[in-house]
């Protein structure tokens, strides 16, 4: 598998409050790729349901993955890089958004599941309520090796996972530093 430099689009991935926006912003001004994130494709009735304390279906998902994939090959096509968060925790999904490309990563963010409820338990202003985190941690089928991905401990600082991304994607050290 190539590096980085061979990659249009790195899709953060994990369940919720594993710090998916949080690592995928700060790996996007690292390396000066645009972030975005997965949420924000979500149609509003998603949204709603979500805050309602509702899990989403799969029906319910489809249009939010395929939009984030709409959104993955126009970037690419543009000759642009970009970084989006997203839960994408069922293989299936993944596929939607990887549409067969190889110039696409996973970044799984691999936490427990109690690490996790501490840290939705702190959380403020998100429509994902803490008490679905249950439903997500069923709902994950953690990636393997064969979907493009590399996993990351998430029980360090986000500049350490963030290091750890770059190292384990093989990113040229002088671009690196560069761009720090």
């Amino acid at each position: 598998m190539a590096g980085v430099e061979a990659s249009c689009a790195l899709i953060v991935i994990g369940v919720s409050g594993s710090g998916k926006s949080t690592v995928a912003e700060a790996l996007g001004r690292r390396l000066d790729w645009r972030f975005e994130d997965g949420d924000s494709f979500h149609p509003p009735s998603n949204v709603a349901k979500m805050s309602a304390g509702h899990p989403l279906t799969d029906e319910d998902r489809w249009p939010w993955l395929n939009a984030i994939a709409d959104e993955i090959a126009r970037v690419c096509k543009a000759g642009e890089h970009v970084i989006i968060a997203c839960s994408a925790l069922k293989h299936t999904y993944r596929d939607v958004l990887l549409r067969g490309r190889d110039d696409v990563r996973f970044v799984f963010l691999k936490g427990t599941q109690e690490l996790i409820a501490d840290r939705l338990a702190h959380r403020k202003g998100h429509f994902m309520p803490p008490e679905l985190l249950t439903s997500q941690f069923r709902t994950l089928e953690p990636p393997g090796a064969s979907e493009h991905v590399i996993t990351v401990s998430i029980d360090e600082s986000v500049e350490a996972i963030v290091e750890d991304i770059l190292q384990q994607l093989k990113f040229d050290g002088e671009k690196h530093e560069a761009m720090s």
